[in-house]
């Protein structure tokens, strides 16, 4: 099966400043990061799209005990982007300390940065981080 977007291209996207998801022509879900299929109705015709770099804060956690190679405490935050899709990152330029209730539903700007690679992964990549807006 081809894909229309691989990870490779997703990752070069984020290094150019870009976020790119696969929106489905059945049921208009916009999925990211790439997949073989719709995350919503399991459907293979998927358009590469690029979204808007910006989202709103659904949900939040501190992460005091982190992995290895990790230091805590930071955030990690579930962000609705504009077009709709969910996704995963870490919240930048804030005190992990002070974070509460109040961070729900606030606007954030959606960017990335060079991770290194853990005993898991084949090396360096890009995460997602978010910043308040």
């Amino acid at each position: 099966m081809n894909r229309t977007l691989d990870f490779n291209q997703y990752q070069q996207g984020l290094e150019e400043d870009r976020l790119l998801g696969l929106r489905c022509k059945a049921c208009a879900t916009v999925t990211v990061p790439p997949q073989a299929v719709c995350r919503s109705c399991a459907g293979r015709d998927l358009a590469v799209e690029e979204l808007e770099m910006r989202g709103t804060l659904r949900s939040f956690t501190v992460i005091r005990v982190a992995a290895e190679g990790l230091t805590p405490p930071f955030v990690v935050a579930l962000v609705e982007t504009a077009s709709g899709a969910w996704v995963m990152g870490n919240m930048e330029e804030i005190d992990p300390d002070a974070v509460d209730m109040a961070l729900m539903g606030r606007a954030v700007t959606i960017g990335s940065k060079s991770v290194p690679g853990d005993i898991y992964a084949v090396g360096d990549m890009r995460s997602l981080t978010f910043r308040l807006a």
